[in-house]
């Protein structure tokens, strides 16, 4: 319903301030993970599948503890971080049915 932006969702699947014995059907990821707790889903996969401009410009999250110790693009891991921030709010306006921010309306 989300990818094909069937809105407004029903009112059962609003489970964003939900805890997880308060929510009334199964997630399908719990299913397939079969325990395994390290699996997710990248956020580059979620902006394509949304059709969100992706945060991954020049570099991945590989590439930041690298930058880090080199101690001089701090900037370049701001400017990548803010990137992430902005998909993770999109990627919510979008199930929300609500606008896309744009690189200037969310600074």
């Amino acid at each position: 319903m989300l990818i094909n932006q069937v809105l407004p969702l029903p009112k059962i699947l609003h489970v964003y301030d939900k805890k997880p014995w308060e929510i009334p059907f199964k997630d399908t990821m719990e299913l397939w993970r079969f325990g395994d707790f390290k699996n997710y889903t990248k956020l580059v996969l979620l902006t394509k599948l949304f059709d969100i401009p992706s945060p991954k410009m020049d570099m991945d999250g590989s590439h930041v503890g690298d930058l880090y110790w080199s101690g001089d693009n701090y900037e370049k891991i701001a400017r990548y971080c803010e990137a992430d921030v902005r998909a993770t709010m999109n990627l919510v306006l979008r199930w929300s049915g609500m606008e896309l921010l744009t690189e200037n309306s969310a600074s």
